[in-house]
């Protein structure tokens, strides 16, 4: 009980020192319904482009909504050196991760409700399969954090933190799905999307919103969910080996 404490002591202070302050609280509103205006606006085909438009909304804001947050919060706290006060408290290190992890993934899943709600109001969604499309949303958020947090530790300032998370996002952004399937991208460049994790998350945003899936709903469950393992064994490896070891 005492390290449940402990979890729910660090996200509440996370969430007061940063989620919560008013600029990102602003950010986070206006950065989704930025890019739902966008697409809705280029797309010119009318409200019934919708739900085409849904999927890579949602899986960018919830990308550059967890993926920011965390170049800030880790690195931030690593230069302060409260990181490493955080790794003295007598919780495991999986707890610590999951704490400093949970904040990010509930900031990204309020990004992803955004446009989803825009939508609602604007487009006739009765047909969307919600019990797998929020289970979704939680991976693709989940991942994302954890891939942000790969980045942070790795860094030491936060320009650092953004300039390499920019470096992976934006060719994440172009290569699995997002704008044009994947099956329109040159051969070459086909196998790269297949390795990105963000792939899987938006086929099956796409499967819930349009029914256009490439590959099997519990195989895009299963590999995003391998890809949550993965990401998760390579931070806690790395804080390891560069604070504890």
């Amino acid at each position: 009980m005492k390290k449940w404490i402990a979890f729910w002591n660090i996200l509440l202070k996370d969430m007061r020192a940063y989620y919560l302050k008013p600029p990102n609280i602003s950010w986070g509103l206006i950065f989704p319904i930025a890019w739902t205006g966008m697409f809705f606006i280029k797309s010119g085909s009318g409200l019934e482009s919708i739900p085409e438009l849904l999927p890579g909304v949602i899986a960018i804001s919830i990308l550059f909504g967890t993926t920011s947050m965390l170049a800030v919060t880790i690195t931030f706290e690593k230069k302060s050196r409260s990181f490493e006060r955080l790794l003295l408290a007598p919780i495991s290190l999986n707890l610590l991760m999951m704490a400093k992890t949970a904040g990010a993934i509930l900031f990204g899943t309020v990004n992803a409700m955004i446009p989803i709600a825009l939508s609602l109001l604007l487009a006739d969604l009765s047909e969307i399969s919600w019990a797998t499309l929020l289970p979704a949303v939680i991976l693709i958020a989940v991942v994302s954090t954890l891939l942000g947090l790969v980045i942070a530790v790795s860094s030491s300032e936060v320009f650092e933190a953004q300039t390499f998370s920019n470096f992976f996002r934006f060719p994440m952004i172009f290569l699995c799905g997002l704008f044009f399937p994947i099956e329109f991208l040159p051969p070459v460049l086909q196998p790269l999307s297949y390795l990105l994790p963000l792939t899987y998350g938006v086929d099956i945003l796409r499967a819930t919103t349009t029914g256009t899936n490439v590959m099997p709903l519990k195989l895009d469950f299963l590999l995003i969910t391998f890809y949550c393992i993965i990401l998760f064994y390579i931070c806690r490896w790395n804080i390891n080996r560069k604070w504890i070891s």
